[in-house]
């Protein structure tokens, strides 16, 4: 489900590039706030997100972005930028990536997509946002844009596979491990802290629940 109307989008498009100062500041405002999200949970930092953010629009602004409206929405457009975007900046700050756990593959059963989303959902609504975008990083970036795209922008598997370059069933794949990978993350690498006892001494930090949640994380696989 889009996020923007697409017919809308197409019509600031074409003002801003006419010269429309307005058209421009409303196409910002529109697609900021879910291009930041986006930025956020993918690379972990705020100041990371807001760069990549300002140089999109930047593009955009100066015509850069060649946005073909034959191919798809702004929106797609705009997440599969950030996702480029963030692609490079990950390459040139990690040349290697070191993780404790077993690698991140595409041979999930689809099925692991319905089973894990239920436990996934109730887990999610008690945890906190900022254990949420720790075991996020945790995540291989192919995987963490699937389940960011879908569960947090309710985007479908079609403008998932249109923006990441994959096809239907490799999204499916792709959100079922990310969505166990997640889950077993939240419940073994940080649900334990808070029930450690004295003896572990954990900050007082680790185990609290600011107000701030993540709820109505997942939601039903497609069919």
């Amino acid at each position: 489900m889009p996020l923007t109307d697409p017919i809308q989008d197409l019509a600031l498009l074409t003002e801003m590039r006419s010269g429309n100062t307005a058209a421009f500041a409303q196409l910002y405002r529109q697609h900021q706030g879910p291009l930041y999200r986006f930025a956020l949970l993918r690379c972990g930092s705020a100041a990371a997100a807001a760069d990549i953010v300002q140089e999109i629009f930047l593009a955009l602004l100066n015509n850069t972005l060649k946005f073909d409206p034959s191919r798809g929405v702004l929106q797609g457009f705009l997440f599969g930028v950030a996702r480029n975007f963030l692609s490079k900046q990950h390459e040139a700050n990690c040349r290697y990536v070191s993780n404790s756990h077993a690698p991140d593959t595409d041979d999930a059963s689809d099925e692991l997509a319905d089973t894990v989303a239920g436990p996934l959902e109730r887990l999610l609504v008690n945890e906190a946002a900022e254990n949420v975008r720790v075991a996020l990083q945790q995540i291989s970036p192919h995987f963490r844009d699937v389940l960011i795209l879908y569960e947090m922008h309710d985007l479908s598997y079609l403008e998932i596979a249109q923006i990441c370059d994959i096809d239907l069933g490799t999204v499916r794949s792709r959100l079922s491990r990310a969505r166990a990978r997640l889950l077993g993350l939240l419940k073994g690498d940080f649900a334990p802290k808070c029930e450690r006892n004295a003896e572990g001494q954990p900050p007082p930090v680790t185990c609290a629940r600011p107000t701030e949640q993540i709820s109505g994380f997942t939601r039903e696989a497609h069919s």
